[in-house]
């Protein structure tokens, strides 16, 4: 799902803002996947992972917290790294343009009028 968390919604029609990022997930058809474990790598990606994305996945806190122990870590670590969603779709809030995913690849590609 790190993937995910980076994505937004480049719609004409999305109205922009906070709107636009994070796309929801819906109708998802999830796997697990092994990753290894690098928590360097997480405590730097940290600042850039918006936190409300990750909510309902995992058991995590209702907020980033300032310091994550190598417990939390883990947990984030499996939400971003080990979660992938094989088939669904993402939805922007703003203007509720759709992007499929099939095969684990989300579909961002607009059509000529919705550029």
């Amino acid at each position: 799902l790190i993937t995910h968390n980076l994505l937004m919604c480049h719609s004409k029609a999305c109205t922009g803002g906070e709107a636009c990022f994070p796309l929801r997930i819906e109708d998802a058809e999830l796997a697990e996947v092994e990753a290894e474990f690098n928590p360097e790598f997480l405590r730097r990606f940290m600042p850039r992972i918006h936190w409300g994305a990750l909510l309902g996945i995992d058991q995590l806190p209702s907020e980033a917290p300032n310091n994550m122990d190598d417990d939390l870590l883990k947990r984030v670590h499996h939400v971003l790294m080990e979660v992938m969603v094989l088939n669904g779709r993402m939805i922007c809030n703003g203007c509720g343009h759709v992007y499929p995913i099939n095969n684990g690849v989300p579909n961002m590609l607009l059509l000529e009028t919705e550029v």
